[in-house]
């Protein structure tokens, strides 16, 4: 028998090690099991749910449930999709995402029916929820969208609340000054790309550490916006309305699809901050993945010496993005003023640039990953408001901490999932 019969029957005799499948979906879908069981022993009354807005195309009737029943079949069906996930764990397979969407979105059905039931005069409204929800998430998604350019170059952008925070500031005082906020929505990504630059003077010309970097330049920006808050824009009702009057850009109805139930004022009853973020997520996730730009870019963030070897300027790569990442935030956080027809106020970023940069990596650094985590976080934090006015039995502590619960719960859940692009926050050369 030759050498190489023998080579090939003892690597055939060896086993194949199956690496095992992590628990994470089979207990966590357990796990919502167990907390929808106890809503549905809670659940008493009936649930009044409304679908439609008074501007609809065709109007949907607010619908009433049994809270009891409602929640006991969806347990059912949770208990199924329990078992079903470790069946697949046995054979070292994991659920698809979309069971992982579905599992939440029943679950966060039990949760809705249990707050509602038993109110005769409460209705759970699914339509402002979802739309609310929406809104929310747009200075996210900006935020998690200038996180990913600036990453996937090499840059850690942790100065995302301070550009949220510059633009907003910025955006609310340019459209006070000119009577105009079509204007002030250009000036507000001009603020965030004049905080990127001191980052990138700092970070990425001295060499300075990015976290660091990007922390202090949160605080500076905080200190700076509420000196000239405190000093110039609440100084008095004359200059109150002179520089920080609450300006708001105009709602843009789409004709036909804004009519539409549901889906109609969610999407299509925005401002144009709105439509041009869905423009921005479709165009940098095809750069990004599908040209020679989003090429470049992506390699200096992986392996900068192998971009510099065939010509790519890491350097001039790195400032660039650094930037463009810095005018999309600063464009996000125009949706706290202008976007709102709100005046700016001390520290109104609230900590929406950390859970940006959490919706960043658990989106896997992609614009559109970043989207729907994105969108979580911002339904999180609008079912916390909602649950405040229908009047939630459960304690107010609880439900303000529901955004921020989460959070943490979807990047310990799934940030082992994702990687970080190598070389992000190493200098070069």
């Amino acid at each position: 028998m030759s050498i190489v019969a023998v080579a090939t029957r003892e690597q055939d005799s060896v086993p194949t090690v199956v690496p095992p499948v992590s628990l994470k979906a089979a207990v966590t879908y357990t796990v919502a099991v167990v907390l929808s069981a106890l809503l549905a022993f809670a659940s008493h009354g009936r649930t009044t749910f409304q679908l439609g807005t008074s501007g609809d195309f065709v109007q949907i009737p607010n619908f009433s449930v049994s809270a009891e029943v409602t929640n006991w079949v969806l347990t059912i069906f949770l208990v199924a999709t329990a078992v079903w996930a470790w069946r697949l764990r046995a054979v070292h397979r994991v659920p698809p995402v979309w069971m992982h969407a579905l599992v939440g979105f029943v679950f966060i059905l039990v949760f809705l029916t249990w707050a509602g039931a038993g109110r005769d005069s409460t209705v759970v409204p699914l339509a402002t929820l979802l739309a609310g929800a929406l809104s929310l998430s747009v200075p996210l998604i900006f935020g998690s969208m200038a996180g990913s350019v600036g990453e996937h170059s090499g840059t850690i952008n942790i100065a995302i609340e301070g550009q949220l925070l510059f633009g907003a500031f910025l955006g609310a005082v340019v459209a006070s000054a000119t009577h105009a906020s079509w204007v002030g929505l250009i000036a507000a990504p001009i603020a965030g790309m004049a905080v990127s630059l001191l980052l990138v003077l700092f970070g990425i010309k001295y060499r300075v550490d990015q976290i660091i970097v990007g922390v202090v330049l949160n605080v500076l920006v905080l200190g700076l916006t509420s000196f000239f808050y405190s000093t110039v824009l609440n100084a008095s009702p004359e200059t109150r309305e002179q520089w920080n009057s609450g300006l708001s850009l105009p709602t843009i109805d789409v004709p036909v699809l804004s009519s539409i139930p549901i889906i109609g004022p969610v999407f299509f009853r925005q401002t144009i901050l709105v439509y041009i973020m869905y423009v921005v997520v479709v165009v940098l996730q095809f750069m990004m993945f599908h040209s020679r730009w989003g090429l470049r870019m992506r390699s200096v963030g992986e392996h900068p010496q192998a971009a510099d070897t065939v010509g790519i300027n890491v350097m001039r790569t790195r400032i660039r993005n650094a930037i463009l990442g810095g005018a999309l935030a600063g464009m996000g956080g125009a949706f706290f003023t202008i976007g709102h027809g709100l005046a700016f106020s001390k520290d109104m970023a609230s900590g929406n640039g950390y859970i940006a940069l959490a919706a960043m990596i658990l989106g896997g650094w992609s614009p559109i990953g970043g989207v729907a985590a994105a969108l979580l976080f911002g339904f999180a934090m609008n079912l916390g408001y909602t649950l405040s006015i229908i009047g939630s039995p459960m304690p107010s502590q609880i439900v303000l901490m529901i955004p921020y619960v989460v959070t943490i719960l979807a990047i310990a859940g799934f940030v082992g999932k994702v990687r970080a692009p190598a070389a992000e926050g190493v200098p070069y050369p």
